[in-house]
């Protein structure tokens, strides 16, 4: 399913004019690297990326994520994120090491 977070993502972030640098995930939660334009609106851009990848996920993988929905409304993503932003000091090569070290999903 990560997979298919990734490929949806990637899809977004053109339409958004933005790249996807590097991407990692575990069972319940994802690590975005992601280059963008300064006039982006960030919360708009991840929350538009937690609407569409719920929908497409939810749809797709309708059976085997039911099992995990608690309460009387599915929810795919928390309503939370943390954006960190990044410029000239820290080396690009040290942050998709980070993104790429986290822990993988058995």
């Amino acid at each position: 399913m990560l997979d298919r977070i990734n490929i949806i993502i990637k899809e977004l972030l053109t339409k958004w004019e933005c790249e996807l640098i590097e991407f990692g995930g575990e069972a319940d939660h994802i690590h975005t690297l992601l280059e963008t334009h300064p006039s982006v609106d960030l919360s708009k851009l991840v929350n538009n990326i937690k609407t569409v990848t719920s929908r497409r996920l939810r749809s797709e993988y309708s059976e085997h994520l039911s099992k995990f929905y608690w309460g009387t409304k599915p929810q795919f993503w928390s309503s939370s994120y943390a954006i960190i932003s990044v410029g000239a000091q820290a080396p690009l090569s040290r942050l998709i090491e980070y993104v790429q070290n986290q822990e993988k999903p058995e």
